[in-house]
């Protein structure tokens, strides 16, 4: 389940994105209450209660800005197998994943600048001692204050 400190910051956010290892139904539900947007993807811990409400890749538009998220992404130098394939195709700018727990945000010059965001990892399961988040804007096709938002493990 969530604590208060993400919740809190759900509570402030238009809509919340989720990249995958939601761990349970139970996260996904507690963020719908907030009477937020939630959009996200599956990840590879995510049972089949979660594949059937959550997709592998999301694709979608946001104030102007075109965003595409999944699970298991890689980065900008080193895609997993597809992915840089599916980038060229849909041309998002930004890029939204996972799976590595590890923060990193990162343009690729070689993919029309796109911005690439990996958030980390905010729940309580796994090897990190440090549980990060990112919030940020954007408005009028521009993705702007960028803050990285962090928790230490409970």
């Amino acid at each position: 389940m969530l604590d208060e400190v993400i919740v809190h910051y759900a509570n402030l956010a238009d809509e919340i994105w989720h990249a995958g290892d939601w761990g349970s139904i139970e996260v996904s539900d507690q963020l719908i209450k907030t009477g937020k947007a939630v959009r996200g993807v599956y990840g590879n811990i995510d049972d089949q209660t979660i594949r059937m409400v959550y997709e592998k890749n999301a694709f979608f538009t946001c104030e102007g800005v075109s965003v595409f998220i999944t699970h298991i992404g890689g980065y900008p130098g080193r895609y997993a197998p597809g992915i840089k394939q599916t980038l060229q195709k849909l041309k998002p700018a930004l890029f939204i994943s996972g799976h590595s727990h590890i923060l990193k945000v990162v343009r690729d010059k070689t993919l029309n600048n796109m911005l690439h965001m990996n958030p980390g990892a905010a729940g309580i399961h796994g090897v990190q001692t440090l549980r990060t988040w990112m919030i940020f804007d954007i408005d009028y096709g521009k993705i702007s204050n960028l803050n990285v938002v962090e928790s230490q493990m409970k």
